[in-house]
């Protein structure tokens, strides 16, 4: 495989994990930090997704994110630095899909689903939907803590060490979450734009 090959294979991996750790989600709502009044959230914001292998090798992939959750359909989309669409992930009623900007579509019955499909492996980040909103979801979290206000600010769920802080009335400002799995350890990073 030449270099170029390579490099786009790792920059497309990067993505669908980008795409894969944003879009696990398919939580019921319930009220949260904030948000909008009928239980939407909208965000847009950075991300930075970034994969260290245990051979020492590195990867990472960052850009702009746009979130829109109504509870019900969630659609989140993903751009390189420059503004280019790197991918739309939708989610709604007994669906999820991924589509990229080369045009090629992954689709699976849950968001979860889609993440083992896209990387060939499950990494269960349902609680996403709700850790945008500043509280756990419904799985059992370990070691929470909590900030001056009571809001979670550090916890271990869904093997994710997630933490959450600059809180707005809608949620958290920055999300950071890292998870160990064989062979590599996945760092995520996400500053929303304030609302």
């Amino acid at each position: 495989m030449n270099a170029i090959a390579a490099r786009r294979r790792a920059t497309a991996w990067l993505a669908a994990a980008c795409v894969a750790v944003l879009a696990g989600c398919a939580t019921p709502r319930l009220p949260g930090v904030g948000g909008e009044g009928d239980g939407s959230l909208s965000r847009t914001g950075r991300f930075a997704v970034r994969v260290d292998e245990a051979d020492g090798r590195q990867q990472a992939v960052q850009g702009g994110f746009a979130w829109r959750d109504d509870g019900r359909r969630l659609t989140l989309d993903l751009a390189n630095p420059l503004g280019s669409t790197l991918a739309r992930v939708e989610v709604a009623d007994g669906a999820a899909t991924l589509r990229r900007s080369d045009g090629s579509v992954e689709q699976a019955p849950d968001a979860d689903s889609l993440v083992e499909q896209a990387l060939g492996s499950p990494i269960p980040v349902s609680g996403l939907r709700d850790w945008m909103r500043g509280r756990l979801a419904a799985a059992p979290a370990a070691e929470p803590s909590r900030d001056a206000q009571g809001r979670p600010a550090a916890f271990v769920q869904g093997g994710w060490a997630v933490r959450l802080s600059r809180y707005d009335a809608a949620g958290p400002l920055l999300l950071s979450m890292e998870r160990q799995e064989a062979g590599r350890r996945i760092s995520v990073r996400l500053v929303a734009d304030p609302s």
